[in-house]
């Protein structure tokens, strides 16, 4: 049973019957088959209903869920032969930011994204998903390799924003997001950026400045968290369900305000709930988005990019 948030106990509790229901059909000799099925359809149903009219809160914590699927999952269910690289070549290795070559359905892209790591351990490892300098400047690296040999570049983006620590602003946080965002938006190759999860503040953009910005379904995309948010204007955190109203963070207000290109719907109940068909979903569309590319030149593919932003709001 998949992890269920605050405001699905109502689902699992309803999960919770179906599989006592279960349980009880195995250990007995009477047949409650047609009682199951008749269960699971009503689940099925307020499951439905209750993903059709979720708050923006609601879509914040769902992008936040921990068995959405992260870049590793994308990596293992759309990339052939992937080849991390790693490292900026001037400080270190951060790998809250990864990297690499591979093949998307037989064509060869760079493909650069946030990594929140799915336990304890991994987490630690990659620091939330909140890069610090040195993953940015890995991200240039690895954009400027593929601008030289002319491979398309594909980013997921799935952060809470920029590492905020004493370390990061001693290397030069703000500079290197600014730099990044200034290499893509410099390209004249294909980029196409998806928002997985969280879309947090400049730590998001630097990897999204692209020719086509994508977004599943439930993620979020905004300057500020929605608990930061109210924490400046109403001085507490409790209020991060008003802000996240007031703030048009969800793909469908984004879509409208010309932010984002492209919604890609999600399995019923979340990419947590079907991860291999939410990756299946994403990968088509990026597809299709470099398929639409790919006979530009590449002064026509930064032109193009360049006026997209110019033109929001």
């Amino acid at each position: 049973m998949p992890t269920f948030l605050d405001f699905e106990k109502p689902l699992a509790e309803m999960a919770a019957r179906v599989a006592e229901l279960r349980e009880t059909a195995q250990a007995g000799s009477i047949n409650i088959d047609s009682e199951i099925d008749k269960l699971q359809a009503k689940a099925d149903r307020m499951l439905r209903d209750t993903y059709a009219r979720l708050t923006p809160w609601q879509k914040t914590q769902v992008a936040r869920h921990p068995e959405r699927p992260h870049f590793k999952d994308y990596v293992a269910g759309l990339i052939e032969d992937f080849v991390p690289l790693a490292g900026d070549r001037n400080f270190a290795e951060d790998q809250a930011i990864v990297g690499g070559l591979g093949r998307l359905a037989g064509r060869k892209v760079m493909l650069i994204g946030h990594e929140k790591g799915d336990d304890t351990a991994t987490r630690l490892k990659h620091n939330f998903g909140m890069a610090k300098p040195e993953g940015y400047r890995k991200a240039i690296r690895l954009m400027q390799l593929a601008e030289r040999f002319g491979i398309p570049v594909v980013t997921l983006v799935d952060t809470p924003g920029a590492f905020p620590g004493v370390q990061a602003e001693e290397r030069g946080q703000a500079e290197a997001i600014a730099r990044s965002t200034e290499q893509c938006l410099a390209l004249t190759v294909p980029l196409i950026a998806a928002v997985v999860g969280e879309g947090g503040s400049g730590g998001a953009i630097a990897l999204a400045a692209a020719n086509r910005v994508l977004m599943l379904e439930h993620s979020v995309y905004a300057v500020i968290s929605p608990e930061g948010c109210a924490s400046i204007l109403w001085r507490t955190a409790e209020k991060a369900a008003d802000a996240a109203e007031a703030m048009r963070i969800t793909a469908a207000d984004l879509k409208q305000l010309g932010v984002v290109d492209r919604i890609v719907t999600e399995p019923v109940g979340g990419a947590h709930r079907s991860p291999d068909e939410a990756v299946k979903a994403l990968g088509e569309a990026v597809g299709q988005e470099l398929q639409a590319l790919a006979g530009k030149t590449g002064a026509e593919i930064r032109a193009e990019r360049r006026t997209k932003f110019l033109t929001i709001g």
